[in-house]
């Protein structure tokens, strides 16, 4: 054997081993551009907090906002398509406020949430002060369980600011955490932060929900609508369809048979994470919150909705439609008959019944 052949284990070796350093580095690399973008957007984002804030409050003061517009009477049972939606959402510069889901995302878009979400990372960004995140379609335990996260808060806190939330108008313990980013002190107190949350649902929502709105639906049973279409629709248009016919559910005394509710009442237990996937047996659920063995509305919020939500609450679709899906392509589908339902299952999903 040459002392060539010999020597090349050693030379695979070292190759080897160089190749292994430059992959090390190189992800090293990346974690820290990532990091770095990471926390240029997250000082970005306090800026244009800070901004915006100033810029509300400015609003706030000048005058009261445009009432919402109304396309739906509970009273008559009857859908008629306000064409001011559009004007109205114009006009007053209504910025959407509904979370993507995740899979319509980017993978950054999703890696900055997360690192939002921790102490050390925001810290990094800004040592005095803290953004705090209301993703639309959360729970309040889940938005309790994040704010205290990254402003340290003991249990007692976190129930501290959970009873601080559930107390005014309206008397809710879901609803009420008006989706957005906060900027807050590294120290804020649960009081501070309850203070700041509702006002800002005061000013979004409160102030548009004029006598005459509440005097054809409650802003309680509104809260509650727009939670079950916060967690069933992608979109705007798909809020409005799927409102359309939990409406029209609601006219014949249908059961409203919406999945996101057996996620809620499962979510509630320890031992599940917030938003469960659902399964067969969880139509079976013990819950006043069942919304497959209990007709009618379900007593309270099932999470915290969207401004477009709560316009497309009052402002559905006009549809003869009483069932709905979304298939593979997160692309909406809805029937007026049970049989059209199936049919519309088996060709997207092969199965159906």
């Amino acid at each position: 054997m040459s002392v060539e052949q010999k020597l090349l284990p050693i030379k695979s070796f070292l190759v080897n081993k160089i190749n292994y350093r430059l992959w090390f580095w190189w992800l090293i690399f990346t974690l820290l551009s990532l990091l770095i973008i990471g926390l240029l957007t997250t000082k970005t984002v306090v800026f244009n907090e800070i901004s915006e804030i100033s810029d509300n409050q400015l609003i706030s003061t000048s005058k009261l906002p445009e009432p919402f517009p109304l396309g739906v009477n509970p009273n008559t049972k009857t859908i008629s398509e306000n064409p001011a939606v559009t004007n109205f959402l114009n006009k007053n510069n209504i910025v959407s406020n509904h979370t993507k889901p995740a899979k319509n995302q980017t993978w950054l878009a999703l890696l900055i949430t997360k690192l939002q979400d921790m102490n050390w990372y925001q810290n990094l960004a800004s040592p005095m002060s803290r953004i705090l995140i209301i993703k639309s379609g959360d729970r309040a335990e889940q938005i309790t369980s994040s704010f205290a996260n990254i402003l340290g808060w003991t249990k007692e806190q976190e129930t501290e600011f959970l009873e601080k939330m559930t107390a005014g108008v309206p008397p809710l313990s879901e609803g009420k955490f008006y989706p957005g980013k906060y900027l807050m002190a590294s120290d804020a107190s649960p009081q501070t932060v309850a203070l700041i949350v509702k006002s800002r649902f005061k000013s979004e929502i409160l102030s548009r929900y004029n006598d005459e709105i509440e005097s054809t639906i409650p802003l309680r049973d509104t809260i509650i609508i727009a939670s079950l279409i916060e967690r069933e629709a992608y979109d705007f248009e798909d809020m409005r369809y799927i409102s359309g016919v939990i409406w029209n559910r609601l006219f014949i005394n249908m059961r409203l048979q919406i999945d996101s509710s057996l996620q809620y009442v499962r979510g509630s237990k320890s031992n599940e994470p917030w938003w469960p996937v659902p399964i067969p047996s969880d139509k079976y659920l013990d819950s006043p919150y069942n919304t497959y063995q209990n007709k009618g509305l379900p007593p309270g919020p099932i999470a915290n909705p969207s401004i477009d939500a709560i316009i497309a609450t009052l402002n559905p679709r006009e549809t003869d439609c009483l069932f709905y899906f979304h298939d593979g392509d997160s692309n909406f589908h809805c029937t007026p008959t049970y049989k059209e339902h199936v049919a519309l299952l088996k060709k997207y999903f092969g199965k159906g019944k």
